[in-house]
């Protein structure tokens, strides 16, 4: 499939106009990455024309690929800059990952289902992102071996903040995670001073469950 056919550019534009800079991300960067990375490839076929659209969608297993506007939003607030260092907990479908790869140096993700680990690490190579490290594992427990890292987003629902992950921030350090019940989840970020650790809230939203030692123990259905 050609990745870069005039109808997906349309759509890919569309998108960034009507549900992103219309709800006020301006970071160029991100806009950039929104535009350029073929997110119709990061979910089945069957669902590619839906691929564009202001909602989230399922990519097997369980999960979702974001709503596009929640990953513009959570990306623009991690402030970002071309030599950080990412710490991705929960590759899903790679869209995420892949975004943030356009814009820094390097991504670290973690994915704890094995059939989404082996799937996205082949999509990065085919795509050729060649500065995104894949680890198939528990993401509660982040990447201590390659901690510090400037930037950490999570991208399931956790109960609480990993304090592992905390432990990994560097000073400076911004990291974005929902936090709340199985239903819904506060967006908050965190930041790392010398003095310690900020939070803020950016709004409600709603993601699938981190599941781990530092996050929800098991799966409940």
């Amino acid at each position: 499939m050609n990745t870069s056919s005039a109808k997906y550019k349309r759509q890919r534009e569309d998108m960034v106009r009507r549900q992103i800079e219309a709800r006020g991300v301006t970071d160029p960067d991100v806009l950039a990455a929104i535009r350029n990375v073929p997110r119709h490839l990061f979910v089945s076929e069957a669902l590619e024309d839906q691929a564009y659209g202001d909602f989230p969608l399922p990519i097997g297993e369980g999960q979702t690929i974001s709503q596009p506007y929640i990953v513009a939003e959570m990306t623009q607030a991690l402030a970002l800059s071309a030599d950080d260092r990412v710490l991705e907990i929960g590759t899903g479908s790679g869209y995420q990952a892949a975004i943030l790869a356009e814009i820094v140096s390097r991504v670290y993700t973690i994915e704890r289902i094995h059939p989404l680990f082996v799937r996205t690490r082949r999509l990065f190579d085919r795509l050729h992102y060649h500065n995104i490290v894949t680890r198939y594992g528990d993401g509660t427990s982040g990447w201590p071996d390659e901690s510090p890292f400037d930037a950490i987003i999570v991208t399931a629902g956790s109960p609480k903040v990993p304090e592992p992950l905390v432990r990994q921030l560097a000073v400076g350090g911004r990291m974005i995670i929902p936090v709340g019940d199985r239903y819904s989840q506060d967006l908050i970020k965190i930041y790392r001073d010398q003095t310690g650790i900020r939070q803020t809230s950016m709004g409600g939203c709603r993601f699938v469950k981190l599941i781990g030692e530092h996050g929800w123990k098991k799966v409940q259905r």
